[in-house]
């Protein structure tokens, strides 16, 4: 899943991103409200972190713009402001969770993966479909109920198809997924990872769609 990230500490930006690839996730990082409101245009984005003391003002803004124009994805607010004002006000404005910095990584996790089941109305961490059992909190793969060993861009890409099964994913959105916005990534890497996928997986999980992209089919088997 892709993560915006909205924060203009830099140090503090790095140490996120950082975290959040080892997540499992991939961040994309703005430093101002107004690039953070462009990026939100781009419907790939599953989650965003905001920081509410931004260079060109204070993101309570962006937060009423995107609910107003009908941005949907769980926005988690992280700011040093712990006053229970600006917490309601954040929360009223549209504000999905709130963080006050400094923050514990391991609540960050936890937050994400709850904002992220509420989104997709799931109950839990795992996800299972065609035989496969992919849990979130700790990375655990099954196929056919034996255990796979994924690499970060495979488990990403796994868990991909597995939120939108039966849906062609195209290539681009496969690479900035894995790669983000500006990935130097060579041009066959994407079907590196969907081949290394077939042979830990089964051959027939993941469809080619020739010149549109790839899908997860639930129904290979039949």
């Amino acid at each position: 899943m892709r993560i915006l990230l909205v924060e203009d500490d830099e140090l503090l930006a790095q140490g996120m991103i950082t975290r959040l690839k080892r997540m499992g996730y991939q961040p994309e990082l703005c430093t101002t409200g107004k690039q953070a409101l462009l990026a939100a245009e781009d419907s790939g984005f599953g989650l965003m972190i905001l920081d509410l003391g931004l260079p060109d003002g204070f993101a309570l803004d962006i937060i009423r713009q995107l609910r107003h124009s009908g941005v949907t994805m769980p926005i988690l607010v992280l700011t040093a402001q712990s006053q229970l004002e600006t917490k309601l006000t954040a929360l009223n404005s549209g504000a999905d969770d709130y963080l006050v910095k400094p923050i514990d990584v391991l609540e960050l996790e936890a937050r994400i993966r709850v904002l992220c089941r509420r989104q997709q109305q799931r109950t839990d961490d795992k996800l299972q479909l065609a035989g496969i059992s992919l849990n979130l909190q700790n990375h655990h793969c099954q196929f056919q109920q034996q255990d796979v060993s994924l690499t970060r861009r495979e488990f990403m890409l796994l868990k991909e198809f597995m939120l939108k099964p039966d849906r062609i994913l195209s290539r681009q959105q496969l690479e900035e997924l894995s790669y983000g916005w500006d990935g130097d990534n060579e041009s066959n890497a994407i079907e590196v990872h969907i081949h290394n996928l077939r042979k830990k997986l089964s051959a027939d999980v993941i469809k080619t769609v020739r010149g549109v992209g790839y899908m997860l089919v639930t129904q290979y088997g039949i």
